[in-house]
């Protein structure tokens, strides 16, 4: 078995990615403290094709050296777009048609592995803070909580994780670009 070189890999250029026909996602970030995983959040968006990142409240927004760090240049494909308020970027979001998906663990909340994406839905997935997560008021305003299952000693996995097992699972489970 041999490592492939960058140039063997047949990734698009960022103005193609710009182009080309995104998976109808839409990850919000309500709050995100750490520009790393800000950072991280546009690197995983760009490998999954999703439409766009919202930047609410407290998440900083590019270009910043601690976001760059870990976006490695996905701040220029990934579309993005910054709102004061998390709760007027779902109601956006939600007159658009997107099913309003909080990631959080909540009262009958649905279990990632029991979610299975509807054809020709639109998606948004919302991150919260590091500390305290989805604020509730959004909570309020989402059509499902989705719970990602874990099974040791801590009660969460760090966002960046989180937003790579959740859309890694509806690219997969979806009728989505790129599975």
């Amino acid at each position: 078995m041999r490592k492939l070189a960058n140039e063997e890999l047949g990734r698009i250029e960022v103005d193609e990615f710009k182009e080309i026909k995104k998976n109808p996602i839409v990850v919000v970030l309500d709050n995100v403290r750490s520009m790393n995983n800000v950072g991280s959040c546009f690197r995983t968006g760009d490998a999954f094709l999703i439409e766009k990142v919202m930047l609410c409240g407290i998440t900083a927004q590019p270009p910043h050296r601690e976001i760059n760090k870990t976006a490695l240049g996905a701040t220029e494909s990934v579309e993005w777009e910054h709102h004061e308020n998390t709760l007027d970027a779902v109601k956006s979001l939600k007159a658009e048609g997107y099913k309003i998906m909080s990631v959080e663990q909540a009262e009958n909340s649905l279990s990632l592995e029991e979610f299975s994406p509807s054809t020709g839905e639109k998606y948004a997935f919302i991150f919260g803070n590091e500390v305290y997560g989805v604020e509730q008021d959004i909570v309020d305003a989402s059509d499902h909580c989705i719970e990602i299952p874990q099974f040791g000693t801590k009660h969460s996995l760090n966002i960046s994780v989180s937003i790579g097992v959740v859309l890694w699972h509806t690219v997969l489970k979806g009728e989505m670009i790129g599975k």
